[in-house]
């Protein structure tokens, strides 16, 4: 079966503006010894929190942030003067794990259930 060659379109103008570049705030975040990257707006899942559903959040334990004209501030450990706050949403758990020891031919066996507890927060707003 013979096909048709296919043929390539021609990049016009305005397909030319989708490969400039846009930027978008974030930052990288150390929370419960791990590090997240977050933008306002979003919904980040965060190891447990002791704070009420509804309760603010906020962290200066800012490592690296990139503000909107597309600057790149690197903390040496934190960026100093920076900001990122939020607020609680929910308390969560994860979905359950089955922890199985077993040594063969021994006649060992455990199992263990565990559920990870985690926080839900939306990012409000990211400050220098």
């Amino acid at each position: 079966i013979r096909r048709p060659p296919r043929s390539t379109p021609k990049p016009s103008s305005a397909a030319s503006d989708v490969y400039k570049r846009q930027y978008l705030m974030y930052a990288i975040i150390q929370a419960g010894g791990r590090q997240h990257r977050v933008t306002p707006g979003e919904v980040v899942r965060l190891d447990l929190m002791q704070s009420e559903q509804g309760a603010t959040f906020e962290t200066d334990q800012v490592l690296l942030l990139q503000a909107d004209d597309g600057e790149v501030r690197v903390g040496t450990p934190v960026v100093s003067g920076a900001k990122v706050q939020g607020e609680v949403v929910e308390h969560m758990k994860d979905r359950k794990i089955i922890v199985f020891k077993r040594k063969r031919r021994k006649g060992y066996r455990r199992k263990q259930g565990h559920r990870q507890q985690y926080t839900l927060v939306r990012i409000s707003e990211i400050s220098a």
